[in-house]
């Protein structure tokens, strides 16, 4: 798929929004499992046709300079058995790319009016 240069897929806004909440929520890094089961809790499932859809998209994200990543210490999977992960993070010009891409879909979304009920 072709784009504009500083355009967002929508995977790759919807990873945004999602680290966004997580970062609001109180946690700073993320796996990508996680934003995955947070995907596939949110209308934006369709996005995900397979978890190498996911990476890709996040190897992207940090392209751009919209997240970071390392490996986690090696220990702490070692001590609870299990495969090492890698840990990503908004930056700040993610968190900026998450707002912008807000607006953007407030912007394009009308506004519903509500009807009121008369009575019969």
């Amino acid at each position: 798929m072709r784009r504009k240069p500083g355009t967002l897929l929508p995977l790759e806004t919807a990873i945004c929004f999602t680290a966004a909440a997580l970062l609001r929520g109180g946690a700073h890094e993320f796996h990508g499992y996680e934003i995955a089961k947070r995907l596939g809790d949110a209308a934006d499932r369709r996005l995900l046709t397979a978890y190498g859809t996911l990476y890709r998209a996040l190897g992207r994200l940090e392209q751009m300079g919209l997240l970071r990543s390392r490996w986690e210490d090696p220990e702490i999977p070692a001590r609870e058995n299990r495969p090492g992960r890698r840990l990503y993070a908004l930056t700040a010009a993610g968190e900026a790319a998450a707002r912008d891409a807000r607006k953007l879909v407030a912007k394009r979304t009308p506004r519903r009016t509500r009807r009121r009920l008369v009575p019969a």
